[in-house]
C-alpha cells in the first residue's frame, strides 16, 4: 500500500462471506464445523489477516448494530440511551495480544474497524431522520459525534499500550450507488472535525487508514483525501466505480476490493477476465484486489476454489 515493489500482492478477503454462502458450502463438501470466518480463512489458505471491530452497542465483535436503528429522534431520547452505548472493549483488546505477537515476526496482519461519523448517527436515527437532522438537529448530530470520537479514541488509546494494528477501517457507506449520500458542505461541517481528531492519533500509531463505502466512491474520493484519508474499499464494479480512472486522477489513492463478485458463478473465464480487466490497477502499485463485498451464496464452493487459484496466480504476476 505504499507503492514498495513486492514479491507478490496479499491474498485476503476483507469481507469474507455471506452466512448463506458458509451453509451452502457446508453443502458442497466444507467441514461442518468450519463456522467462525477467520478460520474458513486460514481453510483456504488465505493470508493471515485479523480484523477486531469495535461496536458502539455491544462489547462484541460480531456486534449487530442494526438491532438498535432508529432509536433515536432527539436530544432527549439519545441521551436516554447513551448508557447502552459506548461499551468497554478491554476484553477484546487484551484477546488481541497474540495476534499482535505474531503480526510482530511478520506472520499476520492485525486490522481494526471503527464506526465512523455517518455511519454511527445513522445507526442511531436511521437514515430518513439523519438527512432531516442535518438541518433541523445539527447540536444533536455534534454531540453524538463528539461522543463517539471520545469512544474511538479511548479504544485507540487502550491499543496502544500492547501494539499498533497494520491498519484501521472506519466503517461509513455514506456512498450508494449514485454517489455520495451528503454534501461537501454536510460532510466539512459535520464530520471532517472529527475525522482530524481521529485521524491524527491513527497516524501516531502508523496506521493506514481506510474509509469503508459501499456504492459508488468516485465523488467521495477527493473529499476523504481532504480529511487525511489514505484509501478506500470496497470499490464496487456494479455501483460503476472505475478503480483505474481513480489511479489516474488520484496516484497515490490505496485501495482494495474491486473484484466484480457478480461474475464468480459464470466460471473460471468470467473470472479470469475480471482478473485482466485488474491486472494494470494491480501492477500499479497500492491495490490488494479482493472481492468486492462478501462473496454471495450464488457461489458454490467448486467457483470460489477457482477464484482461489486465479488469485494465487494473478497475485504473484
Amino acid at each position: 500500500m505504499k507503492f514498495q515493489q513486492v514479491d507478490r500482492l496479499p491474498r485476503w478477503e476483507w469481507a469474507m462471506w455471506w452466512d448463506e454462502t458458509i451453509k451452502r458450502w457446508h453443502g458442497e463438501g466444507l467441514d461442518a464445523n468450519l463456522t467462525d470466518i477467520f478460520d474458513i480463512h486460514e481453510y483456504f489458505d488465505l493470508d493471515p489477516y485479523k480484523q477486531y471491530w469495535f461496536s458502539t452497542t455491544e462489547a462484541t465483535i460480531e456486534a449487530a448494530q442494526h438491532h438498535v436503528e432508529g432509536i433515536v429522534s432527539n436530544m432527549d431520547d439519545y441521551l436516554k440511551h447513551t448508557r447502552y452505548l459506548y461499551p468497554d472493549h478491554g476484553k477484546a483488546i487484551e484477546g488481541m495480544s497474540p495476534w499482535l505477537k505474531r503480526q510482530q515476526k511478520g506472520q499476520a496482519v492485525i486490522w481494526i474497524t471503527l464506526e465512523g461519523f455517518f455511519w454511527f448517527p445513522r445507526t442511531m436515527m436511521g437514515f430518513t431522520e439523519l438527512m432531516l437532522a442535518f438541518y433541523d438537529q445539527p447540536e444533536l448530530l455534534h454531540k453524538i459525534n463528539k461522543d463517539l470520537l471520545a469512544f474511538n479514541l479511548e479504544i485507540l488509546e487502550q491499543i496502544a499500550k500492547i501494539g499498533n494494528p497494520v491498519f484501521m477501517t472506519i466503517a461509513e457507506d455514506m456512498s450508494y450507488n449514485n454517489g455520495p449520500m451528503i454534501s461537501r458542505a454536510i460532510m466539512d461541517e459535520f464530520l471532517s472535525p472529527y475525522y482530524a481528531k481521529l485521524l491524527a492519533r491513527a497516524k501516531e500509531m502508523d496506521m493506514l487508514t481506510i474509509v469503508d463505502t459501499d456504492g459508488d466512491v468516485t465523488l467521495l474520493v477527493p473529499w476523504l483525501l481532504d480529511n487525511g484519508v489514505e484509501g478506500v474499499l470496497p470499490l464496487e464494479r456494479q455501483a460503476g466505480v472505475n478503480g483505474m480512472a481513480l489511479r489516474e486522477k488520484f496516484p497515490k489513492l490505496g485501495m482494495i476490493g474491486h473484484f466484480n463478485k457478480m461474475v464468480m458463478a459464470d466460471g473460471e473465464r468470467a473470472m479470469r477476465a475480471e482478473f485482466e480487466r485488474l491486472t494494470p490497477l494491480m501492477a500499479s502499485g497500492g491495490f490488494i484486489p479482493s472481492v468486492d463485498h462478501q462473496t454471495p451464496p450464488g457461489v458454490s464452493l467448486e467457483d470460489y476454489r477457482i477464484y482461489r487459484k486465479l488469485l494465487d496466480e494473478y497475485t504473484g504476476r
